[in-house]
């Protein structure tokens, strides 16, 4: 018997949520072929089989929180496998069967040579204990309050599924007496207002990113100052270049590799922007690791450029274009995530005017920009245009930036803009 385990996830990270199991009971599986996702504080994890078998039990359910370690799938090896487990379940339990209606599937777990231990899969109910439910079916039905045996399946053998409790729910309560609960685990809280409400469990992931977000406002002292940038000049030079850049890429010109070039040159110039609070110590970071919030299915997720001073615009397009679909994919790594100096985040492509971007700790600092909208601008006295303007907002934490090098920082953000071919000078 092949035990499958709960891997290592990171230095931080003791423990997951079941996501959602890839291989099912009976199935068989090559070595190295994922068989269960893990979901994790940061990032989702394909925890693959280190040989070749035949998957006999799945030891934990979709939504399980399990430990790093932890047992949560057994394979009987070779190709073969389960087939002649079930033999010889069958040759030693047929009398107690023939008597039983509707026997639950049988497993055994060899223990020694000689004792064998009888194991019923954890999806199906014994005769006379309710109806066959996955664990994630159970767990759905326990939180919404319904009787499982109310639930109606297409399912071969009668197993009732996390879509049959789902499509249960959507339909109109049938007009009946009403019947006592059976003990649910947490019973339902209706709306005192008796109106329609629909109650989600936060991923783990979304639980950690607010948990995170309401630490760094506790301890720290954070401050939002703000710009404005005339986005004329980087405009006009996209127009000029993007044509022989995309060729020369294979990737599109954007604002965010110039915003990303211009913060590694204002970082260099107040270096305590790029650097953390250890107790009583502040860590200066001699390199510039940008990190890009990009919009994930399951929240925002903050992958890491590294090296941005090292890079050209061209190299940091690519970096941020695989980022943001590996983030969308669900298929960034913890590598991707971990050590970044230095945040910038776009709130301009859902169309936010102006924002105040809370930190992305143990970082000090966040660059938040936001859409581009023309406004009249005062040239001189007399003169008045319609420029293509952004707000930029900086965050900072009071405790290390102090509010001259914050300002600083952002109007050098705005000058570095504004005439986009000081970048060429930076070092």
């Amino acid at each position: 018997m092949i035990e499958i385990k709960v891997p290592e996830l990171a230095e931080s990270i003791t423990e997951g949520t079941v996501a959602s199991w890839l291989k099912q009971p009976g199935d068989h599986v090559e070595k190295g072929d994922a068989i269960v996702e893990l979901e994790t504080d940061k990032v989702n994890i394909e925890v693959p089989a280190d040989e070749s078998g035949t998957l006999d039990e799945q030891l934990a359910g979709e939504g399980d929180t399990v430990q790093v370690g932890q047992v949560i799938a057994r394979l009987s090896s070779g190709s073969g496998g389960g087939t002649a487990v079930a033999t010889k379940t069958k040759t030693k339990t047929e009398t107690a069967t023939e008597a039983a209606p509707a026997p639950a599937e049988t497993k055994v777990e060899t223990v020694g040579e000689a004792k064998k231990v009888e194991r019923r899969e954890e999806h199906v109910a014994s005769p006379g204990k309710g109806p066959i439910a996955t664990p994630a079916a159970r767990k759905l039905a326990r939180e919404k309050g319904i009787d499982l045996s109310a639930v109606q399946t297409n399912d071969p053998i009668g197993r009732i599924n996390v879509h049959d409790v789902t499509n249960h729910e959507s339909k109109p309560a049938p007009t009946q007496a009403p019947q006592t609960p059976k003990a649910p685990a947490a019973a339902p809280q209706p709306a005192a207002s008796g109106k329609d409400e629909e109650r989600i469990k936060m991923t783990r992931r979304r639980q950690t990113i607010a948990s995170r977000l309401v630490e760094v406002q506790q301890t720290a002292a954070m401050l939002t100052t703000f710009n404005e940038i005339d986005m004329s000049a980087v405009m006009a030079l996209r127009k000029r270049r993007q044509e022989k850049f995309v060729k020369d890429n294979d990737v599109k010109l954007g604002f965010m590799s110039f915003f990303t070039k211009a913060a590694v040159a204002a970082l260099k110039r107040m270096p305590y922007l790029n650097a953390e609070i250890q107790g009583n110590e502040i860590v200066l970071k001699k390199y510039y690791d940008i990190g890009i919030a990009v919009s994930a299915p399951d929240g925002l997720v903050v992958p890491v450029v590294r090296e941005a001073d090292r890079k050209n615009f061209g190299e940091i397009e690519k970096d941020i274009l695989h980022l943001a679909d590996k983030a969308r994919n669900n298929k960034l790594g913890l590598s991707d995530l971990t050590g970044g100096t230095f945040t910038i985040t776009n709130g301009g492509v859902f169309g936010s005017l102006l924002s105040t971007p809370i930190l992305n700790g143990p970082q000090v600092a966040i660059l938040g920009m936001h859409s581009i909208q023309l406004r009249p601008i005062a040239i001189d006295a007399e003169t008045m245009e319609n420029r293509p303007m952004m707000y930029v907002a900086l965050s900072y934490d009071h405790r290390i930036v102090d509010g001259r090098e914050a300002v600083t920082f952002l109007k050098h953000i705005k000058d570095m803009i504004e005439d986009p071919e000081q970048l060429l000078f930076e070092a």
